[in-house]
């Protein structure tokens, strides 16, 4: 019974309605929880301003728990509270208004006689409702009207009057509907005056702590993971969660039930097509079965899939009637995923075999309209591998195949392409995932057969084709991939320059859609210029790659241009270069999507061989072990090459000179040579003789090379040195210095052998000096390695006070004081705390000009401030405390 006033029941007016049917109690009754029902209190306090406004409206779906929430709320209320259930609101507004007043009188509402009743089912005399509103208006507290179901009230007439009434009523009457459709009353106004209270379906949705109360309620005890997968996939549904509990309780093991149930083979099932699907009429239940095979779709695509026009109309009206189909925005809808997952079920019961046709017509209208994703799954769902391939390619989107974020899905996905279609596209395609995944020659056979089919297309209006060109463009892709990995740098030129014409032609928007394209085809290019020693022009098209932006799809491609740029630094000789760019590659990402081995992998190689050349022996075989941990041996012969090199390098450090030949045996397979591959693959294998006391196998060596290469050159140098050709070692060491931008790698191991040669004509002079410039070149790189190999002759030189100096404190100990004076010459500077960054050298260069801090800042157009900072922060890392300290200490650490 509905009265809840302190009065208690009283009687009613009279006891039939105006059909002369007696009243049914249960349409006052509030409805009974259940003893699971779960009382949320953000809802109960959203529920209370609804005494502070007039009217409050609750819209939520079938089963979203709007009723027994309200129900909960009204049942704890004080005062007068009157419920109607309205399902007699279709048997006329007279017997509606009949209801409301035997409703009102039930709740111990006073009216006078005066007010009266309907007498027609079918009409509701006006100067009744007027009355009404007047004894409701003279009422000193309101009386609380909720009318449960008005979703039922479709009679704009009743909505009328009941809105009449409530603007009459004033103070004295506070409406609450609850409904599954947006109540039939002007609620613009309502909102416009802030006179409306909503609760909504959103806001009607369980959170993940509240499934978890409830859940508890019948008797399940989840971890909070499976709790939000839960409230995920019923969207926080309050029957869905229910249903799906119930059912959970039964089973063996409720936290895998509820993971992996079919929603279609639950009552769930039975709710939802009972109470949203079969309310729905004929042409809105076809289109909700259609669109069941989307995750979003808006009213273009449904009506492509229903061959009608009706699609926006019926949309929106089951969005606005809360029937399960959620609004996105920008005109794009998606079904609820329980009732979306019940719909397909039901669609393959209803109508067998039409599923497949239906992605298809999805996946050529969403190939039309630019949806690449959504085309590629559902062209696969339908087997149209046709429409998928050339969707990819049309797309410009091959190069996502090696990007390393959708690498894996894409190759997944296309796994089930069988040998049909034979388009181009298709064969581009599977390339692509033959390439992506090391497999070169299967690879290049299908680009092959793609490549023949596209120089077959030459009509003049073929060649105007964006799909075309894009084809082409991708075909030139793979090319240039395919000639990298077999080591043919002109083979990546061609396939460089075919890509010209293309990128010409294709859409600009999709060259700026998928910048990975570009940038996969400059990297293949540097790195084939790499492997050809042009290490400028490789540069250009490296470091184009690593300016290019920060793009998410190009970050594998910087990574990899990031290691090749490191190499190039090492090779040249330049290790605080080479360790950088190596660090940078090893720290902005993972090694998805590059099969070939390059990228961070090389990185660790470079990091290696400079720990290697800095007599970190152990730090060099841990970076070398993760260079190698791979499970696919390299297939870029650039790695493979540099894998080779910095093995023996690292090998020779640790002197085992015969495993470090044995590495340099393991050639690579290339269709070009590679210049500077052959002549540090020769320098490690001469050196690891010269290890072993065979010079003149190692000289042989390096002659048969006949190689140019600094340090062919040097270990040349070396090994004549050792066989007493001095004057031949010294015009080796000549062409050495002819090369240009060298770095201290090289220059530092060329001044300690010309060092030696020096010793060896009895120049002695020039030996401590060229010692002494060695010493100063390697400290700020920390080479330790080159004077570890440099023979016995020189660890006299390195006890002498100057040397001593010199190398005291990073090369070797610091000079030990028996307690007697210190003569200056003997006393070695202290060690840098700190490597001195690019600027700080920049202001001790001008300190030691004898510039003011003012000058300095006018020359560096920095501020004074900023000047007295660097200047600061170079006094911390010398340990000096003035400026004619910084400048010697400087000097004599071979800083300036």
């Amino acid at each position: 019974m509905a009265v809840l006033g302190g009065n208690g029941p009283v009687p009613t007016a009279a006891h039939a309605d105006p059909r002369g049917d007696p009243f049914l109690r249960t349409r006052f009754a509030i409805p009974a929880r259940p003893p699971t029902f779960l009382r949320r209190d953000r809802l109960v306090a959203h529920l209370d301003e609804a005494l502070r406004t007039p009217l409050t409206v609750v819209d939520g779906a079938a089963g979203a728990g709007k009723t027994m929430l309200v129900a909960d709320w009204a049942a704890a209320r004080d005062g007068h509270l009157v419920w109607l259930t309205a399902r007699v609101a279709d048997t006329g507004c007279g017997t509606f208004w009949a209801y409301l007043l035997q409703a009102l009188r039930m709740a111990g509402v006073s009216l006078s006689p005066e007010v009266g009743a309907p007498a027609e089912a079918d009409r509701a005399d006006e100067a009744l409702l007027t009355r009404l509103a007047a004894e409701l208006n003279a009422r000193d507290t309101p009386v609380l009207v909720v009318i449960d179901e008005y979703d039922r009230v479709t009679d704009p007439e009743i909505a009328d009057q009941l809105e009449s009434v409530l603007q009459a009523a004033g103070r004295g009457m506070r409406l609450v509907l609850v409904t599954r459709t947006e109540p039939l009353l002007p609620l613009h106004r309502y909102r416009a005056a802030g006179a409306v209270t909503e609760i909504m379906n959103a806001e009607l949705a369980f959170t993940p702590d509240e499934a978890a109360d409830l859940l508890t309620l019948h008797g399940l005890d989840l971890p909070a993971a499976a709790v939000g997968a839960l409230v995920e996939r019923t969207r926080g549904w309050a029957a869905g969660l229910r249903l799906s509990a119930l059912a959970a309780q039964g089973a063996a093991d409720p936290q895998t039930y509820l993971k992996d149930f079919e929603a279609n083979r639950t009552t769930i099932a039975d709710f939802l097509l009972a109470e949203v699907l079969k309310r729905q009429t004929a042409e809105t239940q076809d289109l909700l079965l259609r669109t069941s095979i989307l995750e979003r779709f808006c009213p273009d695509l449904a009506n492509a899939l229903t061959g009608r026009t009706d699609a926006e109309l019926i949309l929106t009206g089951l969005h606005r009637d809360n029937a399960f189909v959620d609004y996105l925005g920008h005109g794009w809808f998606r079904l609820h995923p329980l009732f979306g997952e019940i719909l397909r079920a039901h669609l393959r019961v209803r109508a067998p075999g039409v599923e497949p046709r239906l992605h298809r017509r999805a996946a050529h209208w969403l190939r039309r309209g630019g949806f690449l994703d959504e085309t590629l799954s559902h062209a696969a769902a339908a087997d149209d591998w046709e429409c998928a391939a050339g969707a990819l390619v049309d797309d410009l989107a091959i190069g996502e195949m090696f990007t390393g974020l959708r690498s894996e899905d894409l190759s997944e996905l296309f796994s089930a392409m069988g040998p049909e279609p034979r388009s181009p596209a298709a064969d581009l395609v599977r390339a692509a995932r033959e390439l992506s995944r090391c497999d070169v020659e299967r690879g290049l056979f299908r680009l092959e057969r793609a490549a023949q089919a596209l120089a077959g297309r030459d009509g003049p209006d073929e060649d105007d084709s964006p799909g075309l060109a894009a084809a082409r463009l991708s075909c030139a892709l793979l090319e240039a991939l395919v000639a990298r990995l077999t080591g043919s740098p002109d083979r990546v030129e061609r396939a460089a320059e075919a890509a010209e014409e293309p990128r010409r032609q294709v859409p600009e928007r999709l060259l700026e859609e998928h910048p990975e394209l570009t940038a996969l085809l400059l990297t293949h290019l540097g790195s084939a210029r790499l492997w050809a020693g042009r290490f400028g022009d490789a540069r250009e098209a490296l470091v184009t790659v690593v300016d290019s932006g920060r793009a998410a799809s190009t970050a594998r491609a910087r990574e990899e241009c990031l290691g090749h740029l490191a190499l190039i630094d090492y090779l040249k000789g330049w290790p605080g270069r080479a360790e950088r760019k190596a660090r940078a590659a090893l720290t902005s990402g993972d090694r998805r999507g590059l099969p070939w081995g390059a990228g961070p992998g090389l990185g660790s190689l470079v990091l290696a061989a400079v720990a290697a050349d800095r007599d970190e022996l152990d730090r060099a075989q841990a970076l070398l072990d993760a260079a190698t941990d791979t499970p696919h041996p390299p297939r870029d012969p650039v790695v493979r090459a540099a894998q080779a090199v910095v093995t023996g390098r690292v090998l020779l450090a640790r002197g085992e000179s015969q495993a470090a030949l044995e590495a340099t045996d393991r050639a690579v397979v290339a269709d070009t040579a590679s210049p500077w591959a052959e002549a540090h693959t020769a320098a490690v294998a001469a050196a690891a003789h010269l290890a072993a006391g065979r010079p003149e196998t190692a000289a042989k060596l390096l002659a048969q090379e006949a190689c140019c290469d600094p340090v062919c050159l040097l270990g040349a140098a070396q090994a004549e040195l050792a066989t007493g050709g001095t004057g031949a070692a010294i015009e080796l060491l000549d062409r050495v210095r002819a090369h240009g931008d060298i770095g201290p790698s090289i220059t530092v191991r060329a001044a300690l052998v010309r060092a030696q040669a020096a010793g060896a004509s009895g120049d002695l002079a020039a030996q401590r000096r060229l010692v002494a410039q060695a010493l100063r070149d390697a400290r700020r790189e920390r080479l330790r390695r080159p004077f570890r190999e440099a023979g016995p002759w020189l660890r006299p030189l390195l006890r002498s006070g100057p040397l001593r100096a010199l190398a005291g404190g990073w090369l070797t100990p610091g000079p030990q004081t028996t307690g007697g004076p210190v003569r200056p010459g003997d006393q070695p500077p202290l060690p840098v705390v700190e490597e001195l960054s690019g600027r700080e050298r920049d202001v001790l260069q001008r300190l030691a000009q004898m510039m003011s801090t003012e000058e300095i800042a006018a020359d560096l157009c920095v501020s004074v401030n900023t000047v007295k900072t660097h200047l600061k922060s170079a006094y911390r890392k010398l340990a000096v405390n003035r400026r004619h300290d910084a400048v010697h200490r400087a000097r004599d650490l071979g800083l300036l």
